[in-house]
């Protein structure tokens, strides 16, 4: 019996199960330690909470059962001079892998890509993360190997913005 795929925006309601896919990523990717993820911070960044929303997120269901979510948010290209959308994490869990759900998702932001006149859809996968790369590379998505992600975090962002 095939299984029915559904996709929805994230609500206030599904701040918990959010955190607790974000934190099986983490596990995933083997980045625990670095998981600081918090019902009110997702609620910060995702609804405006003290502020303006900054992301967004969609819940991937399997048969009804949330079993994975894409968190993004809207770049810019200066070249193509649109709007991108950048897809920050994508998870589904691993009893759910295998039914079509990450496509699903991943299909879901490109016709939310192309419905906001964007330019592209991108984002990051870990070099070790071969499963991943494989199934992105069949989707028909390219690895942008000439270029290197840098990132400043801790001391190193606060010295460079004092």
């Amino acid at each position: 019996m095939p299984s029915t795929i559904s996709i929805r925006p994230a609500t206030r309601a599904d701040l918990a199960l959010l955190c607790e896919l974000i934190h099986d990523l983490a596990v995933y990717e083997k980045l625990e330690h670095e998981c600081k993820v918090s019902e009110s911070g997702l609620a910060a960044a995702l609804f405006g909470d003290g502020g303006r929303p900054c992301a967004e997120a969609v819940i991937g269901e399997v048969n009804g059962r949330a079993e994975g979510f894409a968190l993004f948010f809207t770049n810019f290209s200066t070249f193509l001079c649109k709007p991108g959308i950048y897809l920050e994490d994508l998870f589904v869990r691993p009893h759910a892998r295998g039914v079509g759900l990450g496509k699903a998702l991943l299909a879901h932001l490109a016709k939310l890509a192309v419905s906001r006149g964007c330019g592209r859809l991108e984002w990051s996968v870990l070099d070790w993360n071969e499963p991943a790369i494989g199934f992105y590379k069949k989707l028909g998505a390219i690895p942008m190997n000439e270029w290197t992600v840098f990132r400043l975090t801790g001391s190193a962002l606060t010295n460079l913005g004092t």
